[in-house]
């Protein structure tokens, strides 16, 4: 029998918390902050570990090899568990953001879902791969939106999508390292994420979360720069992945929801803090 600590093992539980700071990014962008918003995160979260579960699932064979301490090749989970674990993950999250936002947010959550399957299945080892897993972060912003104006949410989500390409670019040179020219694409790519996070008409609460933002992510790459192992890079998608909230906080605070941009943000340390526990990658 798998322990709970297993299942949060396999599902990367800690990386959750990454998530809806999307939903809200998109929710205030729109003006659609309200009841449903905690709704629609929780369902962004659900859809987020069906993603993990089912990633796992997909590189059973290659994490035998590669990291043999993960759940499913360690024996912990077994291989039919975390797919019906992702499985389940998935519908839940469906149902809920049915139930929370109504048709116009099922509209976003089946091809958010469809998306993260496809990442999973087909996409992740090809070209295409960092695009979809963008596409996944994009769609999640737009989740939020959905009680609102859409179209005003789509700058946020293009932000919090071209983050995630980075992060994905990064993350397929986790176990073999990489040289240095992925790193400076993906750094250059950080910078311009934080300045389109603060905006045309800079404003301190925004700036200031872009800048740590850009602190903590854009230093890991910079530490790539000058080592490209394993390790640096895993680092540095670790760092890619908790370090969002900074982000999305920045995001929202932008759209003028200053005191729950910051709220946001404050995930981030929460969120490494948890990842000392469970990794995040």
């Amino acid at each position: 029998m798998s322990t709970l600590a297993d299942l949060a093992e396999l599902v990367r539980a800690p990386a959750g918390l990454s998530v809806p700071g999307d939903v809200l990014a998109g929710a205030a962008a729109a003006g659609a902050l309200g009841r449903r918003t905690p709704g629609l995160a929780a369902a962004s979260v659900l859809l987020y570990w069906a993603g993990m579960a089912a990633n796992d699932w997909a590189d059973r064979r290659l994490d035998a090899v590669e990291r043999p301490e993960r759940p499913i090749p360690s024996g912990r989970v077994s291989p039919p568990a975390a797919l019906g674990l992702a499985a389940g993950l998935t519908a839940a999250g469906v149902a809920l953001a049915a139930a929370a936002g109504g048709r116009r947010a099922a509209a976003v959550a089946v091809p958010l879902a469809t998306a993260v399957w496809a990442y999973d299945l087909a996409a992740k080892n090809t070209a295409a791969g960092p695009v979809v897993m963008a596409a996944c972060r994009g769609l999640d912003v737009l989740l939020g939106a959905t009680g609102g104006r859409l179209s005003r949410a789509v700058p946020a989500a293009a932000t919090v999508a071209a983050h995630t390409w980075t992060v994905t670019a990064l993350s397929r040179r986790e176990v073999g390292g990489t040289d240095r020219a992925l790193p400076g694409a993906t750094l250059a790519g950080t910078a311009l994420v934080a300045a389109a996070a603060v905006g045309p008409r800079p404003a301190a609460a925004p700036a200031v979360l872009a800048a740590g933002y850009l602190a903590r992510y854009g230093g890991a790459q910079a530490r790539v720069l000058a080592d490209g192992s394993a390790g640096r890079v895993r680092a540095a998608v670790g760092a890619g992945i908790t370090g969002l909230p900074a982000l999305q906080g920045a995001l929202t605070a932008r759209a003028g929801a200053g005191l729950l941009g910051l709220a946001v943000a404050a995930a981030a340390p929460l969120g490494r803090l948890l990842a000392r526990k469970v990794s995040p990658t």
